[in-house]
């Protein structure tokens, strides 16, 4: 039989008829009427967007098959969101101004009205159906892609018409007067058996075209028959019987009685290939016979059908003859009778598509600020089961993990196991001490650090000299100057002046000396334990941890398998664990995903029930804690026996014992380590800022040498004018200085004393002003500040000429100003405090050392 031959001979089902009907106000009013009219309008767009939905199902069908599904199942969906929120029915407060009308889909003239969504679900629910029959009817099923194509529209249409079976077509039945017999349990589950029939009848046509064997073609064909006889078997049972015309009777019946002559002639061929005649020509006997008995309730049947009958029963006959022929004269069996045949084996190739997820409305957004008060009640219940599920696993994890743990520890494992291989472990927080003390470059460091405390000293000392040696050589001048002249010198002597910047260079001294002591007392502590802390030098640290050792002598040789299976059994606890952490990662994945309120707000049954279903989710992941814990009880077990068995044979307390005497002398190490270091950058910090406050003292003894010296020049001229027999009156009105002394109209004011932080004194004009002489008749300079520039030596200020030496002046002479007013100036002794922790005797007064800190920085 060729399959052109039933090309055109399947059935496609109509949709329901319905009437126009408004959706859009009874809802409005209702959602007015129990939420707010806030609600109301928020919710304007959906209700329309639902009443559009409903208006285009009540036109005329599309031309496209796949719009109307598509249209048809989005309907659907409103539909289910509006049942958990709106209460349709005839009562007082719930929507009762909406009755739903349909017509029968075979007989026009019946049709039923309800208030209840039910019906309206049922009615699209069938729609739904028929167009996807409709989709696969409409394919070209005379290629294999067409044939495959329709295959699984048909298969769509029996999904449809189950889900409306289990789902639906109670619920629309259940206290209803007025119900059509299409949308009923049997009428839907007759279609679904028509519609699976004529989708494995689609792979049978593909399982010919591509030349299956004739028993795989046996089988398929065997099952597109049974589909049609359980379909037929409907058909002409109440409430059906007298429900549809005698064509369709007729159609589903020839296609059982075809489908199966077509599995006996597919099956005798096989028969014929084994040799076994005998069957053969029963089942060949069988399905002529079966030929004969449709063909003569044909009256009506579409003239195709009745030809590939025609077809199929030619062929049928035609082997039959061959077949009875070579048994008379060669097989000579005995033929049995159909009645004892066993029933043809088949072959379902198709099954119903699930509907579930394509008519899932949990995802919808339509209406859902609505939450019914029994939702979120449902919802919170839910969240509570679930957390308690949740944390009782999550704990159970916890305690086998913490309970590993402890078991290890108490077998010293894995430590012992992987001794033996040489990979001795330290302890976690002494292997980060370790590695912070190899960070800062381990004792081998420590060389380094000493020569830069050599270096800072020396470089502090080289500015302790160099300052005193500025002081010095200011004295020494001074001495001859005075020496030379006698009483006409008379400004202060220098020691007088110097006084507090030479004790505290005294004092720097001092506890320069007292920090050199400090660092032979740490070079010392270097070289006494630089054999103890030579083990933090060891890289990797776990070199320096003993290994275990085989036993020297063995009787039976079995320490390799002993550590083997013990290494085995950590291996598969280790497994556990990771297994243990991926569960409870599952766990909390799924709770983070599981949202149920859009499901709560489209289930119609009972809460508990899905519940139930739902929190079952988790019993598979439950049952996996509970085997994991189980196993791992069982090998800790294990690994204990042969960990006592490890440890007898491979004297492990002996090991421990070694062990922990390395343990301690790398801590000792460290702990002297960490004391050398910490007076190492104590000493480091004392020198940098000693080096600091050298230099500023330093700076001040410059200043005041730069001062002294322009001091010195002065009285140079003032002696010089003396020696010269100038009068006190020449010198007064024509002086070398009368734009100091005698400021004029074209003169400026003296500058003003300001403070300027790149001088360390401040500034101020050299002289006095001349109502301040502590003379009469002779202008004696008063040792100011210095110039707010700092002369090269063997020049003047203002382009004089040095002159050769110095008048007499005045035995009494006030104290130089500007060396009290500048900040080396410290007649208490007081300068701020540096910025270093550490009080050092030549920065501040005496002060109580606490018990660990001597002199200078050295912490005992």
């Amino acid at each position: 039989m060729s399959s052109s031959a039933l090309s055109n001979l399947m059935l496609a089902i109509h949709e329901k008829k319905t009437t126009s009907l408004d959706l859009y106000r009874p809802l409005r009013n209702y959602i007015t009427f129990t939420y707010s009219e806030r609600e109301a309008q928020l919710l304007e767009d959906d209700l329309e967007t639902l009443n559009q939905l409903r208006s285009d199902l009540e036109r005329v069908p599309d031309p496209s098959p796949s719009a109307r599904r598509d249209l048809l199942i989005s309907y659907y969906k409103s539909l289910c969101l509006v049942e958990t929120r709106f209460p349709i029915s005839a009562e007082k407060h719930h929507v009762n101004a909406l009755s739903f009308l349909w017509h029968d889909a075979f007989k026009q003239k019946q049709k039923a009205t309800q208030q209840n969504i039910h019906l309206e679900k049922s009615a699209v629910l069938f729609n739904l159906a028929a167009s996807y029959s409709q989709i696969g009817l409409g394919h070209d099923r005379t290629t294999v892609d067409g044939r495959r194509q329709a295959s699984h529209a048909f298969i769509g249409a029996a999904g449809a018409f189950g889900y409306l079976r289990d789902n639906e077509s109670s619920k629309a039945a259940v206290g209803q007067s007025s119900v059509t017999v299409d949308v009923s349990v049997e009428c839907v589950g007759m279609l679904e058996r028509l519609m699976l029939a004529q989708a494995q009848e689609c792979v049978f046509e593909n399982s010919i075209a591509k030349g299956s064997t004739p028993g795989v073609s046996a089988k398929i064909s065997r099952q597109v028959g049974i589909y049609y006889e359980e379909a037929l078997a409907a058909l002409t049972a109440p409430p059906l019987k007298d429900h549809f015309e005698k064509g369709w009777i007729s159609h589903v019946q020839l296609k059982a009685a075809l489908f199966y002559s077509e599995a006996c002639y597919r099956y005798g061929m096989e028969l014929h290939e084994k040799e076994e005649i005998a069957e053969e020509i029963a089942r060949l006997r069988s399905g002529s016979s079966r030929l004969a008995e449709a063909k003569k309730s044909s009256r009506g049947a579409p003239a195709q059908l009745i030809e590939a009958m025609n077809k199929l029963e030619a062929s049928i006959n035609c082997n039959l003859d061959r077949a009875v022929k070579e048994n008379d004269r060669v097989y000579l069996m005995r033929v049995p009778s159909p009645a004892s045949l066993s029933p043809l084996p088949t072959f379902s190739m198709v099954k119903p598509m699930n509907m579930t997820d394509i008519l899932d409305a949990s995802k919808e957004k339509m209406f859902a600020i609505l939450v019914p008060d029994s939702s979120a009640k449902a919802l919170s219940r839910y969240t509570e089961m679930l957390d308690d599920v949740i944390r009782t696993q999550a704990e159970r994890l916890q305690q086998a993990s913490e309970l590993t743990r402890v078991r290890l520890k108490e077998m010293d494992l894995p430590d012992s196991i992987l001794a033996v291989d040489g990979h001795s472990t330290l302890p976690v927080d002494l292997r980060e001490d370790v590695e912070a003390v190899q960070i800062c470059g381990g004792p081998a460091s420590l060389e380094a650090e000493l020569q830069q405390l050599r270096d800072l000293k020396r470089v502090n000392q080289e500015l302790l000299v160099q300052t005193e040696e500025l002081l010095q050589k200011e004295a020494t001048e001074d001495g001859q100057f005075r020496s030379q002249f006698g009483t006409r010198w008379t400004r202060p002597q220098s020691s007088t002046l110097t006084k507090n910047l030479q004790d505290r260079l005294n004092r720097f001294a001092a506890n320069l000396k007292q920090a050199g002591e400090s660092d032979v007392k740490i070079e010392r502590s270097v070289r006494e334990n630089s054999a103890l802390m030579s083990i933090l030098d060891r890289r990797p640290i776990e070199s320096a941890v003993p290994t275990l050792a085989k036993p020297i002598m063995s009787l039976d040789a079995t320490e390799d398998a002993i550590v083997g299976t013990l290494k085995q059994s950590l291996r598969q606890l280790e497994n556990l664990g990771a297994q243990r952490a991926g569960l409870e990662d599952m766990l909390k994945e799924m709770k983070r995903k599981d949202d149920i309120l859009p499901k709560l707000m489209t289930i119609t049954g009972s809460y508990e029930d899905m519940f139930r279903k739902e929190i079952s989710k988790y019993d598979h992941i439950c049952e996996d804690i509970s085997q994991n814990i189980e196993v791992q009880e069982q090998l800790l077990r294990q690994i204990q026996a042969q960990n006592e068995e490890f440890s007898t044979v491979f004297n492990l307390e002996d090991y421990k014992a070694s062990r922990e005497k390395c343990y301690k002398q790398i801590e000792a190490a460290i702990s002297k380590y960490r004391e050398i270091k910490e007076n190492v950058n104590e000493g480091l910090k004392f020198y940098v800022t000693l080096q600091d406050a050298i230099t500023n003292v330093k700076q001040q003894c410059s200043d005041f040498v730069m001062t002294r010296s322009i001091q010195c020049r002065e009285m140079m001229e003032d002696v010089q004018r003396q020696m010269s027999g100038l009068s006190f009156q020449d010198h007064r009105t024509s002086g070398p200085y009368p734009s100091v002394h005698q400021p004029t109209a074209t003169s400026p004011p003296p500058p003003q004393e300001t403070h300027n932080p790149s001088h360390p004194h401040p500034q101020a004009p050299y002289y006095r002003p001349p109502e301040q002489m502590s003379r009469p008749g002779y202008s004696i300079p008063p040792y100011g500040p210095p110039p707010p520039y700092h002369a090269p030596h063997g020049q003047q200020p203002h382009g004089q000429a040095p002159q050769p030496y110095p008048p007499q002046a005045p035995q009494q002479q006030q104290p130089y100003q500007s060396w009290q007013q500048g900040s080396y100036y410290d007649p208490q002794g007081q300068q701020p405090r540096p910025p270093y922790t550490a009080q050092n005797p030549y920065l501040h007064p005496p002060q109580p050392q606490p018990p660990h800190q001597g002199g200078g920085y050295y912490r005992q």
